[in-house]
């Protein structure tokens, strides 16, 4: 219970941190929020609470086939603010396409994490995804 405190807490304090960064300076907020910094804490936790390798190296390798499709996040989220559509609806747009645009990516990590002979979480998450989206 107090590790999964240490985590909330320690997690917490970089999104803060990003925020407050950001309200000073746009260019350094982005640069800290673009480290891979939920990544390599989720990885780190995953890492102390199993000791598992395979089950890190297997999350590393989803997170990579997932970056470049969460990136439509970040192209059309702007796109919509600057067509003066409402924040919040903008990024409820944005979100769905971001998702729709991970699917083609779920099945890519999913081959090569089973490719490599591992029980892969993916295919549960890709499947999740799929009812999701439909």
């Amino acid at each position: 219970m107090a590790q999964d405190f240490i985590k909330i807490l320690f997690t917490t304090a970089m999104v803060v941190a990003v925020s407050e960064v950001s309200k000073r300076s746009s260019f350094l907020g982005g640069l800290l929020a673009s480290l891979p910094l939920v990544s390599f804490l989720a990885m780190i936790w995953l890492y102390l609470d199993t000791k598992d390798e395979t089950k890190v190296a297997s999350l590393s390798m989803s997170i990579f086939w997932l970056v470049l499709p969460s990136l439509v996040l970040f192209i059309v989220f702007p796109a919509l603010l600057r067509m003066k559509m409402n924040f919040f609806v903008s990024l409820g747009i944005a979100t769905v396409n971001a998702l729709r645009a991970t699917e083609p990516s779920a099945g890519l990590a999913r081959e090569a994490n089973s490719s490599r002979g591992r029980s892969c979480a993916t295919c549960e998450d890709e499947r999740w995804l799929r009812r999701c989206l439909s």
